[in-house]
């Protein structure tokens, strides 16, 4: 079986939250599990961290675990049931509390709503089904809007403001409580939604750091005009990025997400960091078993554009099919991943870079790897650097990463083609590159007579910054 190097997040939620079907998920390829805490309470966090935490014991794979917080999500209070907005009507939103919600007037959750939009600016609901301008505000609770484009108004429904300068904090108060059980929890990367600066991210930082005893990266989701203008700084101060396109999509015109789509793809490539791209992948699969031939294109042109992952949303969270979309998005990469269409940037580090001789000797492993046809490159690690490194420079072997720190050993898993293997038996170079190339081979990432780059530090006992490269056959 061809193992595949483009991970697959699924989304969990009432159709994959139990135990059994994370187990069953986990058996059909599923590399990472994402918690939306949009919609999960405190206690299913707790029970559904435990319950993964022991999975990866049964199946030895160490599945990593994304906290993804809402952000500074807008939307609407209660609605009455059957209510709808006709073109031209007008209607009243309002941060004042309005229990039954009708076609005239509807609450809205952003305290600042009367203060921050203009005269003309659009409000979007239900992901852009319905379209509103506004007409007037009275900046201090009240805001009036004529209905450009009508539907069914629905309670708790999300509202989008692509054209406002929105006041609101990156962290709400619930992503802060939601970001410290994360931290508690130990999960392995937090997503932050909305993000609209690097000091939004630098602010996430600074929670976890105070809440977590090790460091646990931070991924951007790109999902607002703001952050597409803002993107060097963002990358910058971020560990990895989403392309978001449920929520980009509303706010910026449509027909412009591909294209921001590979210009981030390109630029978090080039800055050796992780990138997901998301929402709609596999959308029809929530209903049926056959996906549609658009969305395998999408899901392979994802996977060629050099995404690290590719996000089950709502088709594993409420689909009906969760383990047969897994394996067939499975399909679909190992289909495509190993096209020679697929470019990475390879721009040797500079001479006054920091962590040179790690950095050029893991650019030259993967030169000598992709001309030797090596089966792997093993690498000894504690800090997961290495294997950042070497799997940013897309090799066409796997990456087998070597560790006796467990945090690492979860935490690499949702990087491109990165296989993760407990050990710490560190002794003379000579037996440890024995002793792990002969674990490559009992765990099927190399077979007898394989080519395998072997990286170290020496002297080994001391894990310092890899100095060593070494070619062997197992």
């Amino acid at each position: 079986m061809k193992l595949n190097k483009t991970k697959i997040i699924a989304t969990l939620g009432p159709a994959s939250s139990s135990k059994t079907m994370m187990s069953r998920l986990i058996s059909s390829g599923v590399d990472v599990f994402r918690i939306n805490f949009s919609h999960a309470k405190h206690e299913d966090v707790e029970r559904i961290v435990s319950d993964i935490k022991n999975l990866r014991i049964k199946h030895n794979k160490h599945v990593s675990i994304l906290g993804d917080l809402q952000g500074p999500k807008i939307r609407l209070g209660s609605v009455n049931e059957n209510t709808s907005l006709n073109k031209g009507d007008t209607i009243t939103l309002t941060t004042r509390l309005v229990k039954n919600g009708n076609n005239e007037k509807v609450s809205i959750n952003y305290k600042d709503f009367a203060k921050d939009v203009k005269k003309g600016e659009s409000v979007l609901i239900d992901d852009g089904k319905i379209i509103l301008q506004v007409q007037k505000t009275d900046r201090v609770s009240s805001v009036e809007l004529k209905v450009i484009q009508g539907g069914v108004l629905s309670s708790n429904k999300g509202v989008n403001l692509p054209n406002t300068k929105i006041s609101m904090p990156a962290l709400t108060n619930k992503d802060v409580k939601d970001a410290k059980l994360a931290a508690k929890l130990g999960v392995d990367w937090i997503a932050l939604s909305f993000v609209r600066s690097k000091n939004d991210v630098l602010q996430l930082k600074t929670l976890i750091d105070k809440n977590s005893d090790h460091p646990i990266p931070v991924i951007s989701k790109i999902e607002k005009p703001q952050a597409i203008k803002k993107m060097d700084q963002i990358l910058k101060a971020s560990d990895g990025l989403m392309v978001a396109r449920g929520d980009l999509g509303i706010e910026i015109p449509a027909e412009e997400v591909p294209l921001h789509q590979k210009i981030l793809v390109k630029k978090a490539k080039e800055a050796r960091k992780p990138i997901i791209v998301a929402t709609q992948m596999m959308e029809s699969m929530i209903d049926n078993l056959t996906p549609s031939r658009a969305e395998v294109n999408d899901v392979a042109n994802s996977v060629m554009d050099g995404a690290d992952c590719i996000m089950l949303s709502g088709e594993t969270s409420v689909g009906k099919y969760p383990c047969e979309v897994v394996k067939k998005i499975g399909d679909i990469i190992v289909g495509v991943e190993d096209s020679h269409l697929i470019n990475v940037p390879h721009e040797p580090p500079g001479v006054k870079e920091d962590r040179l001789i790690t950095k050029s000797i893991c650019r030259n492993a993967v030169t000598i790897a992709n001309e030797i046809n090596a089966a792997a490159i093993c690498t000894l690690t504690h800090s997961g650097y290495t294997g950042w490194q070497i799997s940013s420079w897309r090799p066409s072997s796997l990456v087998i990463v070597f560790t006796s720190n467990k945090t690492v050993l979860t935490q690499l898993n949702l990087l491109w083609g990165v296989k993760c293997i407990y050990y710490n038996k560190f002794k003379s170079t000579d037996k440890t590159v024995e002793e792990v190339n002969q674990l490559a081979h009992e765990s099927k990432y190399a077979k007898k007579g394989d080519f395998v780059i072997n990286l170290a530090a020496m002297p080994i006992y001391e894990k310092g910054q890899v100095n060593t490269l070494r070619i062997t056959k197992v």
